[in-house]
């Protein structure tokens, strides 16, 4: 399955992207979801199809989730576990 897809930034969390099929745009996403990333600014619209790899995850991962639920959420990665990097406060 192909679909142009229209990929939004949000607004208050630097790196986290919401994937839609950009003829619905952003209805089906959920309100609350919608105000916790503080409103969303359209970033770029591309061509997805299976197999082709993004970034963070594969194109079909994205693809079922837009078909499942109506959009794909993409979070910021974690920091690097193997760095010494927790997160959480020092020991």
């Amino acid at each position: 399955m192909k679909m142009i897809c229209a990929i939004y930034r949000s607004r208050r969390n630097e790196a986290t992207y919401v994937y839609v099929d950009h003829l619905e745009g952003l209805v089906r996403v959920p309100q609350a979801l919608l105000r916790e990333l503080g409103g969303m600014d359209r970033a770029m619209t591309l061509v997805l199809e299976p197999g082709r790899q993004l970034a963070r995850v594969e194109s079909a991962a994205v693809l079922r989730a837009i078909r499942d639920q109506g959009f794909y959420l993409q979070l910021p990665p974690q920091p690097d576990m193997a760095a010494g990097q927790t997160g959480g406060p020092p020991c």
